[in-house]
């Protein structure tokens, strides 16, 4: 699955861990995802959208395979 959760917190000039607290989540969990280690389930997906205010299908894109 690919994401532009990156290309989403430059644009607020945020870092990982500003999403992180924001959301409820950790560092490493923001890390994991961005990088395509770890897909996030449905209500993290929901809530990064919100954070960004945006829908999931912007920030969140399936790939071939998924």
């Amino acid at each position: 699955m690919k994401n532009n959760i990156k290309v989403e917190r430059a644009k607020l000039n945020i870092t990982q861990s500003d999403l992180a607290h924001a959301i409820g989540v950790s560092k490493q969990t923001i890390h994991s995802i961005e990088s395509g280690r770890y897909v996030p389930s449905s209500v993290i997906a929901l809530k990064i959208a919100r954070y960004f205010n945006t829908t999931v299908e912007q920030v969140f894109e399936l790939e071939e395979g998924d």
